[in-house]
């Protein structure tokens, strides 16, 4: 019988989205959780918790295949150190993991630049502690995805006027899509770090909020605000975009019109 995957976040925004992918591949699905759910359909739910490391031995017992796409702004390189010591333990044999395109060229050095962009900083050193652990590994780097961005829209949209960061683009890609390549991956033998995952247009910030805000129907004044630091300067030069990796095939706009059709 085939051996189960195992997946981190399989309950957050990209895990949703992997899950029943590797469901219908036909392979049975072990999904970490910090809560408890009920396990039916061929997906088995294991509490743990990456923070602590409890429960991490158990879920990993008799797993292959780890797909690991639990991640936070902080706290990464130690989520991802109980995972890979308890992964190694259990004798798995390929652990595959998202992180993100600029994770290596975005220099996190101040409190300002982690208030910032810290994601980038954490996501680095989760690579790191993969890449030393002795696990053979996949890694992943996508670029912001689009129900991220719309989740900041939305919160940005709460404002009566609206601070955007001046000279900042991003290259938002589709959840759906990053997940497909992860299960690729994960289905395949360890690689390394593999070619970036970049949406097909990158936009500056002011015309992702501008879109969402014509899309809803909810006019808001815009003020630009230039970010202070290395990090946010790294950014402006286009650290966090991968122009020859625009893979991706849905666009922003497409998305949009899906999330807010025109007759609501």
């Amino acid at each position: 019988m085939t051996s189960p995957i195992l997946l981190t976040g399989g309950t957050g925004t990209l895990g949703r989205r992997v899950a029943p992918l590797i469901r219908e591949a036909g392979y049975p699905l072990r999904v970490l959780s910090r809560r408890g759910h009920e396990s039916g359909g061929g997906v088995a739910f294991v509490t743990g918790d990456l923070a602590s490391g409890e429960g991490i031995d158990a879920a990993v017992d008799g797993v292959e295949t780890i797909v690991h796409c639990a991640g936070s702004a902080k706290g990464d390189e130690v989520k991802t150190r109980h995972l890979v010591v308890a992964a190694a333990a259990a004798g798995a044999q390929h652990l595959v993991f998202i992180s993100v395109v600029g994770a290596d060229r975005v220099p996190v050095r101040t409190g300002v630049d982690r208030a910032l962009f810290g994601y980038f900083a954490a996501k680095l050193a989760a690579e790191r502690v993969l890449a030393d652990s002795g696990l053979p590994w996949t890694t992943l780097r996508a670029t912001q995805f689009y129900d991220a961005m719309l989740k900041v829209a939305r919160q940005m949209a709460k404002l009566p006027v609206i601070p955007i960061p001046a000279g900042i683009r991003f290259q938002p890609v589709d959840t759906g899509e990053v997940a497909t390549r992860l299960v690729e991956l994960s289905l395949g033998k360890p690689a390394g770090l593999v070619p970036d995952l970049a949406g097909p247009r990158s936009y500056e910030m002011k015309q992702l909020v501008r879109s969402y805000l014509q899309a809803a129907h909810r006019p808001r004044l815009m003020m630009p605000v230039r970010f202070p630091g290395k990090a946010a300067r790294a950014i402006r030069g286009g650290a966090n975009l991968a122009p020859d990796r625009a893979v991706g095939r849905r666009t922003w706009e497409q998305f949009l019109a899906e999330q807010l059709p025109a007759n609501r």
